[in-house]
C-alpha cells in the first residue's frame, strides 16, 4: 500500500451540485453559457423524461444508449451529434449514458477516432460543454475521467482516460433515482460498494482516497437494504447517490482491481448488467485478497455492518450474505453463463492488466477460473 507522502493527482468536476432539487442547476448552467443546441445522451427511459432538464434552445436527444454500450452504439450517437452540432452535451442516465456522453463530447467535433484515444491521455481536447446527470447510484461516472465501451469483435472493454472528459458540471439529484426498480437498485449499489472496496484494498490505495472509500462502503452497508425495500426512502436514496459519487472519486487516482476485471467478461460475453456482474464476483475477490490486506478487509466488513474476521472463508460468507439478502442472484448458472465458457472468460479476465496489476494479490488465470467455478 502507498504511504502518506506518495504523490497522487485528484481531479474533480469544476462544480458538483448534490441534493434534492439540484436538477434545476442544469438549465441554469445552460442559460449562463448561452447554450443554443444541447444534445442529451440517454437511455430510452430517461429520454422520455428529458423535459425535467428544462434545457434552452433546440434540444436534440439521442435516446438509444444500450446497457454495456458497444462501439456501434457510440458511432450511432456520434452520427446524431455531428448532425446536431451541439454546444453542450448532457449525459442523462446511468454509467452507460454518462460514458457515451464523455466520448461524444470529445469526438463529435474533432478529427480523432475512437481507436486513436483508447488508453490514458490521448484525447486532443474538447470544444463543447459537458454536463453529467446520474439517474442511478452505481458507477460514479459523473465525477471521473474514464469511459468504457465494448468492442463487439474482441468482446474487450475499450477504456479511454482523459481530463478532457471531466464534466464542467455534475448534478447529483437523488430524487431522479426514486424510480429505479429494486433489483437494479441492489446491483448498482453493490457496484458502488465494489468501487470503494477495491480502491481501498488496491496496491495503489492512498490515504487521500481511503476516507472516501470507507465512507462509501459504510453508506452502502447502512442504506442499500432500505432503498431496495422501499424505493421512495429519500434518505436512503441520497445516501446511495453519495456512495456512488464517492466510488467515482476512488476510480480516478486509484481505480478498481480484480473484482472488476473478473466481472467484465460477464458483461461483454453474456450481457449481464455491470452492477450484477460485480455483485456476483465481489465476495469471491474480497476473500481471495484478504491474506494480502487482512486489516483493510476487516475494515470493509465492519463498514458493511458485518463482524470483523481474519478468516477469508468467513469474509466470503459475510459478503455473500450481504449481496444475497438484497435479492441478488449470485449464481452464474442461473444468469445464463454456460459452463464451457468459463475457461475462455478466465483467460480474457487475466488479460485485463490495467486492473489486475492493481490487485493486492497476484491472480493467475487458474485462480480466476476457480472463482468462476465457485460462482457457477
Amino acid at each position: 500500500m502507498t504511504n502518506l507522502s506518495a504523490p497522487i493527482e485528484i481531479i474533480r468536476p469544476e462544480v458538483i451540485e448534490f441534493g434534492s432539487g439540484t436538477i434545476a442547476a442544469v438549465a441554469r448552467f445552460a442559460r449562463e453559457k448561452g447554450v443554443r443546441r444541447p444534445l442529451v445522451v440517454a437511455d430510452a427511459f430517461n429520454a422520455a423524461r428529458v423535459d425535467v432538464l428544462a434545457l434552452p434552445g433546440e434540444v436534440t436527444v439521442f435516446g438509444e444508449v444500450k446497457p454495456e454500450p458497444d462501439v456501434p452504439n457510440l458511432e450511432k450517437a456520434l452520427s446524431v451529434a455531428r448532425a446536431a452540432r451541439p454546444d453542450l452535451v448532457v449525459g442523462f442516465g446511468g454509467g452507460s449514458a454518462m460514458d457515451l456522453a464523455k466520448l461524444v463530447a470529445v469526438l463529435c467535433t474533432g478529427e480523432q477516432k475512437l481507436a486513436e484515444v483508447v488508453g490514458p491521455d490521448k484525447v486532443a481536447g474538447r470544444a463543447v460543454a459537458l454536463v453529467q446527470v446520474p439517474t442511478t447510484s452505481g458507477t460514479g461516472s459523473e465525477g471521473g475521467i474514464r469511459a468504457l465501451v465494448t468492442d463487439p469483435t474482441t468482446c474487450n472493454k475499450l477504456a479511454v482516460q482523459s481530463r478532457f472528459m471531466l464534466a464542467d458540471l455534475a448534478v447529483v439529484d437523488p430524487d431522479l433515482t426514486m424510480t429505479v426498480p429494486p433489483q437494479v437498485t441492489a446491483a448498482t449499489g453493490v457496484d458502488a460498494l465494489a468501487h470503494c472496496a477495491e480502491a481501498f484494498t488496491s496496491r495503489k490505495a492512498h490515504p487521500t482516497i481511503d476516507l472516501y472509500a470507507l465512507e462509501g462502503i459504510r453508506l452502502v452497508g447502512r442504506y442499500l437494504g432500505r432503498a431496495v425495500k422501499d424505493g421512495s426512502d429519500r434518505e436512503a436514496r441520497a445516501a446511495l447517490s453519495l456512495a456512488s459519487l464517492y466510488g467515482g472519486f476512488c476510480l480516478g487516482p486509484v481505480n478498481t482491481t480484480a473484482g472488476h476485471a473478473v466481472a467484465y467478461p460477464l458483461g461483454t460475453r453474456h450481457h449481464i448488467a455491470h452492477g450484477l456482474a460485480c455483485a456476483v464476483i465481489f465476495p469471491h475477490t474480497l476473500a481471495f485478497n484478504m491474506p494480502a490486506v487482512e486489516a483493510k478487509t476487516a475494515s470493509v466488513l465492519k463498514a458493511l455492518g458485518a463482524p470483523a474476521t481474519k478468516n477469508p472463508a468467513a469474509a466470503f460468507e459475510a459478503a455473500y450474505k450481504f449481496c444475497a439478502d438484497l435479492g441478488i442472484e449470485m449464481k452464474l448458472s442461473a444468469l445464463g453463463v454456460p459452463a464451457d465458457d468459463l475457461g475462455a472468460m478466465a483467460d480474457e479476465a487475466h488479460a485485463i492488466r490495467r486492473l489486475l496489476d492493481n490487485n493486492p494479490r497476484d491472480l493467475g488465470s487458474d485462480a480466476i477460473l476457480k472463482i468462476y467455478q465457485a460462482a457457477f
